[in-house]
């Protein structure tokens, strides 16, 4: 086996937050659940060398529920293959449970698993069972001693009466599912999950996120979920860390996160407008999605504090009465575009065309 990565990262800071966001982890690296500090790694060499990940740290608690986020590159995928062994790090210390990775792999992995995106992480000619048997085996339990586990597995993930049909057999949701219960059939304490509801329909896609958040709770499953599927993260996640060019660029809880933006707009609903009361407010204001239902009329507009003070002195003027205000904010999905950039960088692409 290779040895120990040094714990020495060489990355230069950014801006002062994101400095602040590769600092040490303050949890001890002998009590949280996983621990990386200082993670590093680069492709190539010399002028052709891409740094995939750049003096990455965070510290996950026992029972949390973890979202990686970040667009395509920015070096989630190889985050997660360093901590778990499939990609050897230049630098950095990752302990899960206490236990150094480098150090002492075999004893650091025996209670943690993955489910990777499009990877068949099940025997396809096994049936369902044979599957959760078998990965419970491997993983050194006795799978008749879990077998009320297994029962407990299929019946939350609604796979029982699918039991004992090949995996082959199956929807490509339904394998979706199958491979998460292979993932927990062993009683691990520690999972990656990438894309957990990949494949799934909305009402099974619903059903997963609060058998997972059920797990964290109960259980003290801690889990580390990374998706594009913002919803499966501001419904499951106790935190999101966003990764971007290979560095941490936010790591806090979604609430935390959108209280740094301002309100985007508001929703008001007004009695007694007309057609020309409409189009006047258009030409003032970026009104949107303008709609009538019985004596109201509903719209949205862009606006800031005094934008919005400008609006309710025309709809004064103009004798409208205001029924409702509602602020619209960002929703997650928003402010990963504005923290990853990726909105300046799709115009950039469109003005390059």
């Amino acid at each position: 086996m290779a040895s120990q990565p040094s714990t020495t990262g060489d990355g230069a800071s950014g801006t002062a937050d994101a400095a602040a966001a590769t600092d040490a982890p303050a949890t001890d690296p002998d009590e949280a659940a996983l621990y990386v500090d200082g993670l590093s790694k680069t492709f190539g060499s010399g002028s052709d060398a891409v740094r995939a990940v750049d003096d990455v740290s965070f510290a996950v608690d026992h029972g949390e529920v973890v979202g990686l986020l970040g667009p395509n590159g920015a070096g989630k995928t190889t985050t997660i293959k360093s901590i778990l062994g499939l990609l050897l790090p230049d630098a950095g210390e990752v302990r899960i449970e206490g236990v150094d990775v480098y150090e002492r792999p075999r004893r650091a992995y025996e209670r943690v698993d993955a489910m990777f995106e499009g990877a068949r992480n099940d025997y396809w000619r096994l049936t369902v069972r044979e599957n959760l048997r078998y990965f419970a085996a491997i993983r050194g339990r006795e799978p008749d001693a879990v077998a009320d586990r297994h029962d407990e597995l299929l019946d939350r993930l609604d796979l029982a009466d699918r039991a004992d049909t090949p995996v082959r057999d199956l929807s490509r949701g339904m394998k979706q599912k199958v491979s998460l219960a292979s993932v927990l059939a062993g009683d691990v304490s520690v999972a990656f999950l990438d894309e957990p509801t990949l494949g799934l329909d909305v009402e099974s896609s619903i059903a997963l996120r609060r058998e997972l958040r059920r797990l964290a709770d109960e259980r003290g499953l801690t889990l580390v979920v990374s998706s594009h599927d913002m919803d499966v993260v501001e419904d499951v996640c106790d935190r999101v860390i966003i990764v971007d060019d290979g560095r941490i660029v936010a790591n806090d809880s979604v609430e935390n996160l959108l209280a740094g933006y301002e309100t985007r707009g508001y929703r008001i609903a007004v009695r007694g407008a007309d057609d020309g009361d409409v189009a006047a407010l258009r030409e003032r204001f970026d009104v949107t999605g303008v709609e009538r239902v019985e004596d109201r009329t509903r719209f949205e507009v862009a606006a800031d504090s005094a934008t919005f003070y400008r609006l309710t002195d025309a709809l004064e003027a103009r004798g409208l009465e205001v029924a409702t205000v509602e602020t619209v904010q960002p929703d997650l999905a928003e402010a990963f575009v504005e923290m990853t950039g990726l909105g300046g960088r799709a115009a950039e692409g469109e003005a390059s065309r």
